[in-house]
């Protein structure tokens, strides 16, 4: 504990801390991922819906929404409950769900609490399963979405946008798509997520395996056996399986490989910090009679608590409030002994906090993992919030496995790949099967993980205007790109611990203005270029996180520690009083019916 650490301790920390993050440091940063080229194109594709011809499409449509997940559900399910019949989804997935229409490795789960996950539920009359609940779980929720709000019956699944243009002297933006659509849309609202593109690890001779390869958001079934619910994978019994990567994907499949597989070698540069999860059933009983507006009150409890507020109880319990939760109870211990709070006092409550809880998490390494050798190279030596915490009762137990097999590379990651299999310090691997779990392109540029660019008036590039960070007036509104809406997190909320809970303030925001804008007769809306610039200057008025510091080890949350550029902070900027400031803001922005820096022309 905490209580019986030294100054001496903590210097220690601090020193192992460094040290690990410096073994991890490159110079590329997110430029060492590769895109889905060669052999991994087909990453690309969809393997789970086969492509029905139809038709080109020319026609008008009101509001046209680019991406079918939670994000453009969601807005998608605000229009229409805004009066705004004429909404039109549009997807490369053969169905709804996004990142739960991709991913069906077997163990995928949200790792955030289903009750504030999953969105709309009381709106759909839905109730989870469990308190985690599994990915056909979740997509089934995103299909009951579209077909409660009627999304699904003129949406244009499998079909991708190639183009977006705006045309000035019809107010309307010219979508291209690769099935020959030409779509004339009034309003657009981009929903693409911040997990679209699967990325590859750059390691030499990644295309030169000869032996079965895919990536985890592209499971291939029918070589392994098994389904998404979890079945055993006979097909693996055997095979010599490899996986290469340790994060949150990979922590939900590893226990089911281990369990497949003939033999199994786990590859990690880095291991995830792995807390105990303790899923649980959910009562319908008890669900039913949960007062009207629960969730938005749920998701209000996790976020003030998550962000280190104050509430009466902590609704959700889980591995995200408990560390925020034991920082402010420290943070008012300290002021209580005569601290004066400020950034000094929360740093030392944050830092001793997370002290305590990093030793719980390499204690529960020790008492679960039977190999010394083994437990030591997976402990996690950084701060819980460097890298997504996992939480699973599972992952560290697959490593006692008689059939599992840790290969740490101490920092260094997998060497190279050739023909036969793996190559780790000069240790060669050989595989039968190469799973691929490096997740997907977050922090590349916006055009390249959408696939396609939006030309505002003028025909100025949305990636031209961006070209030094984004700009925007509360993460939705672009200036020169009239009556186009960013359905997302970033230079709002950023609410990354739970996604969802942007998409459902932000898109009460975005049919507020689509329907006053309806109501009143305006053909384009748009901020004001002193609102965009005024809304930039505040939101990096004080930074927020960890992005800079030197007890991280590098990972998608600190730019793979590299130096933050101005694009970097404008990119990962957003309220500096936190998600719940940025909520209140909003709703109260949108309430008054003023929409203050927005310029509404007839």
């Amino acid at each position: 504990m905490t209580s019986q650490l030294t100054d001496s301790d903590r210097a220690a920390l601090r020193t192992r801390y460094r040290t690990e993050r410096d073994k991890r440091l490159r110079l590329d940063g997110n430029t060492q991922y590769l895109e889905a080229t060669g052999r991994y194109a087909n990453l690309l594709d969809d393997p789970y819906t086969p492509l029905v011809p139809r038709a080109p499409l020319h026609t008008d449509v009101q509001v046209l929404v680019v991406g079918a997940g939670f994000a453009g559900l969601v807005v998608g399910a605000r229009l229409k409950q805004a009066g705004i019949t004429d909404v039109r989804l549009i997807d490369k997935a053969g169905d709804v769900g996004g990142v739960w229409y991709w991913n069906r490795y077997p163990g995928a789960m949200c790792d955030t609490a289903a009750m504030v996950y999953l969105p709309l539920l009381e709106e759909t009359g839905t109730v989870p399963s469990a308190k985690y609940v599994p990915a056909p779980e979740i997509q089934a929720h995103a299909r009951r979405i579209a077909d409660t709000f009627d999304l699904r019956r003129d949406a244009l699944l499998s079909t991708g946008v190639e183009s977006i243009a705006w045309d000035e002297s019809l107010s309307r933006y010219i979508v291209h798509t690769d099935r020959g659509d030409v779509l004339r849309a009034k309003y657009v609202c981009t929903g693409t997520g911040p997990l679209h593109l699967p990325k590859l690890p750059g390691i030499p001779g990644i295309h030169s395996f000869a032996g079965h390869a895919f990536h985890t958001s592209r499971w291939d079934y029918a070589y392994t056996g098994g389904d998404p619910t979890g079945a055993l994978m006979t097909d693996l019994a055997d095979k010599r399986v490899g996986i290469i990567g340790t994060g949150a994907t990979a922590v939900q499949c590893i226990p089911h490989l281990s369990r497949s597989a003939g033999e199994f070698f786990v590859f990690q540069r880095t291991p995830s910090s792995i807390d105990v999860r303790n899923n649980h059933e959910i009562d319908p009983q008890w669900f039913a009679n949960l007062e009207t507006g629960w969730q938005r009150k749920w998701m209000t409890n996790f976020t003030v608590l998550q962000t280190l507020g104050f509430a009466e109880e902590d609704l959700v319990k889980d591995g995200w409030t408990d560390i925020s939760i034991r920082i402010r109870d420290r943070a008012v211990e300290l002021v209580k002994a005569g601290a004066t709070l400020g950034p000094e006092t929360l740093l030392k409550a944050y830092e001793d906090s997370d002290d305590e809880k990093m030793n719980e998490v390499r204690a529960r390494v020790d008492a679960i993992i039977g190999d010394e050798h083994t437990a030591a190279a997976l402990k996690p030596w950084y701060r819980q919030l460097c890298k997504r915490p996992c939480f699973h009762d599972e992952y560290l137990q697959s490593f006692n496995n008689a059939n599992t097999q840790l290969v740490d590379t101490d920092g260094k990651g997998v060497e190279r790949i050739d023909e036969r299999g793996v190559w780790v310090a000069g240790v060669h691997y050989p595989l039968d099967c190469l799973v691929i779990a490096s997740g997907f392109e977050v922090g590349t540029s916006y055009t390249r993980r959408s696939g396609f660019d939006i030309a505002g008036r003028d025909g100025v590039a949305l990636s031209e205007y961006w070209a030094n960070g984004m700009r925007s007036l509360h993460g939705i509104h672009v200036r020169g790109f009239p009556n186009l809406f960013v359905i997302g997190f970033t230079q709002g909320a950023n609410q990354i611990a739970n996604v969802p809970q942007n998409y459902v303030e932000n898109g009460l925001a975005i049919a507020d203005v689509i329907a006053h804008s309806e109501a009143v007769g305006v053909r384009q809306v748009e901020p004001t270029q002193v609102a965009e610039n005024d809304w930039l200057t505040f939101i990096t008025s004080n930074q927020r996180g960890l992005r800079g510091n030197p007890d991280c080890t590098p990972g998608y949350y600190n730019n793979e520690g590299q130096p933050i550029s101005q694009s970097d902070m404008f990119n990962g900027s957003g309220h500096p009083g936190g998600p719940i400031a940025f909520f209140e803001f909003l709703d109260a922005w949108r309430q008054t019916g003023e929409f203050v820096g927005l310029q509404f022309s007839a």
